[in-house]
């Protein structure tokens, strides 16, 4: 696809199937406890309904796609790793090393890591613009293809040394505010590295500021291949009628171009967690997404997110497998 295909693609987005939700919120009055009681659990049930477009909801098929890119921003010393470790890192990811292999075997969840073009890095963009609109395009097509029509939901991850200051650049690029306010530790930097990575935010800024009226440009101008490929999917998502399940700060940088483009294009995702990195709390605020869990989880590789799906997984186990009031032959609630 090129740029204006993918522009295409925000026209007439899938809406939910407001019959199987209505389905799923029947039933959850019928089970054997007090209305309300599961709280969020029963907001999800009807949520995974209808995104799938059926009910009961199930989870037998869930994809996970972690995207790698690397990142020209690294030569300002953003990272407190060397961007080698990206390649180093897809090498674990195949060997079964890494955390999310641990995870993703434990939620039986298919795994699938993606580099993209990891020998030729983006363009500082301190100093140009990251990716031209058919590096960004290409990414972003390789994201939308990865996504099989067959899943029952989707969750999207990244490895990228020195993709922090990417997805801060981005953030503020999308929602304005201070370089500051997006900026924190990553990989672990001290506090002036987290100065110098608000630094290299502000000169991304300034030089490339009359791009950021369009969200798409704003992602070629500050973004990353792999940030580029997580919105492609998450948009072939929202196509296919699959829920998806966000990571952290990066990713969610990531896909906030899509709300961007177009308000609502993430009503079929919900935030898996709300990760150590500062900038991601602010950021699931402007999105007005509640996270489902706060560890203190900064890692990225989808790793919060696949934590998260067991909490989908308990959602839908609660609400397909208990008793009504009637099977179980258990008085209801007494009317006022």
């Amino acid at each position: 696809m090129n740029y204006d295909d993918i522009a295409k693609l925000f026209e007439n987005l899938p809406a939910a199937d407001t019959t199987s939700e209505a389905a799923s919120v029947s039933r959850e009055g019928t089970l054997t406890k007090p209305a309300g009681s599961l709280g969020r659990l029963e907001d999800l049930s009807a949520w995974c309904a209808a995104w799938q477009g059926r009910h009961p909801a199930s989870l037998d098929n869930v994809g996970i796609l972690v995207f790698a890119g690397n990142h020209g921003i690294t030569a300002q010393g953003v990272s407190a790793f060397p961007p080698e470790v990206t390649v180093q890192m897809v090498a674990n990811f195949a060997a079964g090393g890494a955390a999310i292999n641990q995870l993703a075997a434990e939620q039986g969840a298919r795994l699938d890591v993606i580099p993209l073009d990891l020998d030729t890095p983006t363009a500082d963009f301190t100093q140009a613009p990251a990716m031209t609109e058919a590096e960004c395009a290409a990414a972003f097509t390789t994201g939308y293809d990865a996504v099989k029509d067959d899943l029952d939901a989707l969750i999207v991850g990244e490895m990228g040394i020195g993709n922090t200051t990417t997805a801060a650049a981005l953030a503020c690029a999308l929602f304005g505010g201070a370089a500051a306010d997006w900026t924190g530790p990553g990989t672990g930097v001290d506090a002036a590295g987290v100065a110098l990575k608000a630094r290299a935010v502000t000169a991304a800024m300034d030089l490339h500021r009359q791009e950021f009226g369009d969200p798409m440009r704003a992602l070629c101008c500050v973004g990353g291949r792999e940030l580029a490929a997580m919105a492609g999917a998450v948009l072939a998502a929202r196509h296919r009628r699959i829920p998806v399940i966000l990571d952290g700060f990066v990713t969610t940088a990531a896909v906030s171009v899509l709300e961007k483009m177009t308000p609502g294009a993430l009503d079929h995702c919900v935030a898996g967690h709300v990760s150590g990195e500062p900038g991601h709390r602010r950021l699931l605020d402007h999105l007005g997404k509640a996270p489902l869990l706060d560890l203190g989880m900064r890692l990225g590789e989808a790793s919060g997110a696949a934590v998260a799906l067991g909490i989908l997984r308990c959602a839908l186990a609660a609400h397909n497998g208990m008793a009504t009031f009637d099977e179980a032959a258990v008085s209801g609630q007494v009317s006022s």
